[in-house]
């Protein structure tokens, strides 16, 4: 490539591989970003080799100003190629890797002319961190436009410059808001705090960069300001500390160790930038080669499995729901917000007003442009007569856990829909052969089990039964890609595969309170391993009549015994939703009585919590409840909210090793009892690495 660029007039219309250029009238280069083979922009490697050459090139001869632009639709950059980055990793040529980007972004940052960043879509990791790299960045005004460094959630942190660079730039604690939580900013959001200097249209987006190339852009004296005073040494000594605190709330540091590395480093981190890119350099790459790190990449991947599932053609323009219950409202509320026509009915109009109510919450919520929000709202209607039904392309059915009220709605709405709509069941327990008998085309039927809270909780699991067509499994894949949810395809057996490897957590945990120990304590254990939340806080959240509800059909099919805490459920007490359950509950939130100073817990009350949840799952996995391990961990991790940086529960085997689990379980077994006694599957060579 260097050979053609033996003067300036060269780079007019220069086309590598990954880069290419055109020289306007007005003396600015255009260098857009075009990755071969690639429908979205990444930074491999040979991606960088070729930037640094033509910035080579371009510092010994400059043009007037230089915009840096993708020329891809779908959006600017999306940041590092994460698979070759898991090959560096393996390899153990990570360090070479980030030296690389942050040499080449560096030489950017100091080519002699202006360089301005017109962003248009996302604008992630190192997408932000080129951008960092130059002296100006102009957005688009498109709502598409999203601006974030979200590698705190691959358990590193941005290390090609991102770190140096954004505090200064923005302030410190705007930085960090950034960096240590991984949101993503709009344009506005960006220009508010001074990461962006412009904002344009997106037809004109090249135009103003090139303006602003040549001319600059001034940016206010406080933000000026701001990123000096909250970067000096007495600064970052202040700041460091709240920092931790603000993360030790959310992150444990042995589980999460990414932010606090990050402001470590910039805390005692002072001198030039290739100082600081140095000492970026070093904490990234021993990041990198942490457990928390190898298993959140490993999770990522996970989670692009599940959004390639299904495709897009689904077929799904009308939903009716029936069941205006907590569960089923949600469901409604959520499928009207991603766009969708939806009829919400139930046995009286009081429980459809009541969801509608809750519906207005989350659009308000949700909606940020007042003005958008009735025709959101509009798509949400109360159908009291139910005759949605009738419209529809997808029913769902989401009333109490009875088969037998199942059977006979479906007896009443089938024989009304459209000969190519779905029936589908949210049913969270009851296989789905017990539903399908009666149905008159059970091929046209599956499950669709959401968890609570629908707006919060990611996961959908997608139950198949033995007579559903293919065609149906798909098209259902398809509707939870477009309402944003994961999909995953299990089995149509008992509990499914959430709720049947946590329900022998939660019993677990029911009968440890019913022994005495204290909840508190019950939760900590859970929390300490890494669970976002304790089970006795779970049980009370889901309700204990759910819980009782779940357990009634699960435990004959387990083999286990529903503890009185967990079947006797007194009215009025049923938990968060009534402010009193195993916990008082006040404003949402549960009131936990102080442990003694003396306590001390049982030393083997978090294997009693987290083993029998491990053994289920090895169950399932031996039952073909799923397709994998990797299918089994990724529903695991995002049905039940299980310690992502461990990497699922069948990588928690695999990472200590089967023989060393199967032995603490076979000690619980001793100890308390055949309901630890080991599942099915220990000796597949799946739980090997």
């Amino acid at each position: 490539m260097t050979a053609a660029l033996d003067g300036l007039p060269a780079f007019d219309g220069l086309r590598a591989r990954h880069w290419h250029t055109e020289l306007r009238e007005d003396g600015v280069l255009v260098l857009s970003f075009d990755r071969e083979g690639s429908p979205v922009n990444t930074f491999a490697q040979e991606v960088l080799i070729e930037l640094d050459g033509l910035l080579e090139r371009l510092a010994l001869d400059p043009p007037k100003g230089l915009v840096l632009r993708s020329a891809k639709s779908s959006g600017f950059v999306a940041g590092a190629d994460i698979k070759e980055f898991q090959s560096f990793d393996e390899k153990g040529t990570v360090g070479d890797a980030i030296r690389r980007g942050q040499q080449v972004f560096q030489r950017l940052a100091e080519l002699p002319c202006p360089t301005v960043a017109a962003i248009h879509g996302f604008c992630m990791g190192g997408g932000t961190e080129i951008a960092l790299a130059c002296r100006y960045r102009v957005a688009s005004s498109d709502a598409s436009t999203r601006i974030g460094l979200p590698e705190v959630k691959l358990g590193i942190y941005p290390g090609w410059g991102g770190s140096v660079r954004l505090p200064p730039l923005v302030g410190a604690p705007a930085a960090f808001d950034m960096m240590l939580t991984g949101r993503t900013l709009s344009a506005s959001a960006a220009r508010a705090i001074g990461l962006v200097d412009k904002i344009a249209e997106p037809a004109v987006l090249v135009d103003t960069a090139a303006g602003v190339a040549l001319r600059g852009a001034e940016r206010p004296f406080k933000q000026r300001f701001m990123g000096w005073a909250s970067n000096t040494w007495p600064a970052r000594k202040i700041l460091a500390p709240m920092l931790v605190k603000q993360v030790a709330r959310k992150a444990r540091k042995e589980h999460y160790p990414a932010p606090y590395a990050l402001i470590s480093t910039w805390e005692r981190t002072g001198g030039g930038v290739q100082a600081k890119l140095a000492a970026e350099r070093k904490s990234v790459v021993k990041l990198s080669g942490t457990p928390t790190a190898r298993n959140l990449i490993r999770v990522f991947f996970l989670q692009e499995r599940l959004k390639g599932q299904g495709g897009k053609e689904h077929g799904i323009k009308h939903v009716h729901v029936v069941g205006a219950g907590v569960m089923g409202g949600d469901i409604a509320a959520w499928s009207a917000y991603k766009g969708f026509e939806v009829t919400l009915s139930d046995r009286e109009q009081r429980f459809i007003d009541g969801a509608l109510e809750r519906a207005q919450e989350l659009f308000a919520k949700k909606v940020k442009d007042e003005a958008k929000r009735p025709a959101v709202a509009a798509r949400l209607k109360g159908d009291l007569g139910g005759e949605g039904a009738d419209l529809a392309d997808l029913v769902i059915e989401a009333i109490i856990e009875k088969p037998e009220a199942k059977r006979e709605l479906y007896d009443q709405v089938e024989p009304r829909m459209k000969p190519d709509a779905l029936l589908t069941t949210n049913t969270s327990s009851i296989p789905l052969d017990e539903l399908r008998e009666h149905i008159r085309r059970p091929a046209q039927f599956g499950g669709l089990h959401y968890f609570n809270p629908v707006a919060l909780m990611p996961l959908v699991e997608i139950i198949r039964h033995d007579r559903m067509a293919p065609d149906t499994e798909q098209r259902l894949a398809a509707f939870c890609k477009a309402i944003d949810k994961l999909p995953v395809p299990v089995a149509g057996t008992p509990g499914f595969l959430v709720n049947r490897v946590l329900f022998p957590y939660m019993l677990e945990a029911g009968t440890a309170f019913a022994e005495g120990i204290p909840g508190p304590a019950i939760d900590k254990a859970a929390v300490k391993f890494g669970m976002p939340m304790g089970p006795i806080e779970l049980i009370d959240t889901v309700g204990l009549d759910v819980a009782a509800g779940v357990g009634a059909e699960l435990a004959p099919f387990l083999g286990l015994t529903v503890p009185p805490a967990l079947s006797n459920v007194e009215p009025g007490k049923r938990g968060k939703k009534d402010g009193q359950g195993l916990y008082k509950w006040e404003n949402g939130r549960a009131q936990k009585p102080e442990l003694p100073k003396d306590y001390k817990a049982p030393s083997d009350l978090e294997d009693r919590l987290i083993l029998p949840l491990i053994n289920e799952a090895v169950a399932c996995l031996h039952d073909g409840v799923v397709s994998d391990g990797d299918l089994l961990d990724a529903g695991v991790i995002f049905g039940t909210g299980f310690a992502p940086f461990r990497g699922g529960p069948i990588q928690y085997v695999r990472e200590n090793g089967p023989d060393a689990v199967l032995a603490r379980l076979k000690q619980l077994q001793a100890r308390y009892g055949d309901r630890f006694a080991p599942r099915p599957g220990w000796d597949s060579p799946l739980l090997r690495k």
